[in-house]
């Protein structure tokens, strides 16, 4: 059921964002106040202040060349590889295979932009994940680019693969092999498919716009890059196999 409110203020967009999580009422795109973007990531910001610790970062762009894009991801979103995702919250299901990083040392933030050098020396580790998109927004497919922005890019959950020492070869993402199966059946096949395999690039730019939204990056936050596979519609008691070469394989159901 959708939930009928005026144009809110970025701080009662956040809340009833918040509620559309808990008890499912999506809301109407219409009623976020999106004068632009700097007010989208207002509501992020309010968003994750009610919902508590930041776990993680998304960041991307929809197709090369594109306006790149990220969103703050709530801890609570992040579950170890093998979970069961099931319940009223999963509605949607779509589900991406990406590559993401765990950093190893903090980057706050301060005035002088980070360097590609600096970003990859304060990266730990290298992983799959399993990105689950739902959404808060009931018209989410004719919502606004700006609108998709403000609900957390249509982020549901993250699945965390097993980890591997990070090296630099991996921020390039030009020739990455990606495998998904959906109940034993290969459902994508890809191989350098990323929208934008410089992943490197988006790593750099995401320190220095959460540097310049008085945020910065943390030791332990995951941060995903995007899909490699395009996003697929599970049904409810899929079973989801990524294999993302040179990295552990990585399950989920629904």
């Amino acid at each position: 059921m959708a939930e009928a409110v005026a144009q809110a203020s970025p701080g009662e967009a956040a809340q009833a964002l918040c509620r559309a999580r808990r008890d499912g009422r999506r809301v109407m795109s219409s009623m976020l106040p999106l004068q632009d973007r700097r007010t989208a990531y207002a509501i992020q910001d309010a968003t994750l202040a009610a919902l508590g610790a930041v776990g993680g970062w998304k960041v991307g762009a929809s197709a090369p060349g594109r306006e790149l894009v990220c969103a703050p991801l709530p801890a609570e979103g992040l579950v170890p590889g093998g979970a069961s995702l099931v319940g009223s919250a999963w509605h949607l299901r779509g589900v991406e295979a990406e590559l993401a990083f765990r950093l190893g040392a903090d980057l706050p933030p301060r005035a002088t932009p980070y360097t590609r050098d600096e970003v990859a020396d304060a990266i730990a580790s290298v992983l799959p994940v399993i990105e689950v998109a739902e959404t808060r927004l009931v018209d989410w497919l004719d919502a606004s680019p700006s609108a998709l922005l403000a609900d957390l890019l249509c982020h549901g959950g993250l699945v965390l693969g097993e980890p591997a020492p990070f090296e630099r070869a991996w921020l390039d993402l030009s020739q990455l092999e990606v495998v998904m199966h959906f109940d034993g059946q290969v459902v994508a096949h890809t191989v350098g498919e990323h929208t934008h395999p410089d992943v490197g690039a988006l790593l750099v730019w995401l320190a220095n716009q959460g540097a310049a939204r008085g945020q910065g990056l943390r030791a332990g936050q995951v941060v995903t890059t995007g899909s490699c596979t395009g996003m697929l519609f599970a049904s409810q008691g899929t079973a989801v196999r990524v294999q993302v070469k040179g990295l552990a394989p990585l399950r989920a159901s629904f």
